[in-house]
């Protein structure tokens, strides 16, 4: 049974940092597609970054660019969303999920994530 487990969410002032982990277990394969996605009260789930866990690039939506950066511990199976001048509009329950595609050219999809976790809550006061 795969699981997928986020934590590190919590409550920053504006232009501080956070670092969310999502640990997966019980996955068949030892290197696969994984994103980070959030939501935020009354608006769609959105993907924020995407990689392959077996090496290449990461993508990232325009948003978080220059901000964000997704880190992994292949010994721990255990994947980081580094998350840098956090502005208020980052606010949003956020994602990590099994992908069954990605692309290192544009963010990964919610139709795309087949394995969820059950979120972690970022809140970015101003």
């Amino acid at each position: 049974q795969v699981q997928v487990a986020e934590s590190g969410g919590g409550s920053v002032q504006a232009g501080g940092s956070l670092r969310l982990s999502c640990a997966v277990s019980g996955y068949t394969y030892s290197n696969y597609c994984m994103g980070w996605f959030r939501q935020a009260p009354g608006k769609e789930r959105e993907g924020v970054a995407g990689t392959y866990t077996g090496g290449g690039s990461t993508s990232y939506a325009d948003s978080v660019k220059g901000r964000f950066t997704f880190a992994q511990d292949n010994a721990n199976n255990t994947l980081y969303l580094h998350m840098n001048s956090l502005k208020p509009e980052d606010t949003a329950m956020y994602y990590c999920a099994v992908l069954t595609y990605c692309s290192p050219l544009t963010p990964p999809r919610v139709t795309d994530a087949n394995y969820w976790g059950q979120g972690t809550q970022v809140t970015v006061s101003s």
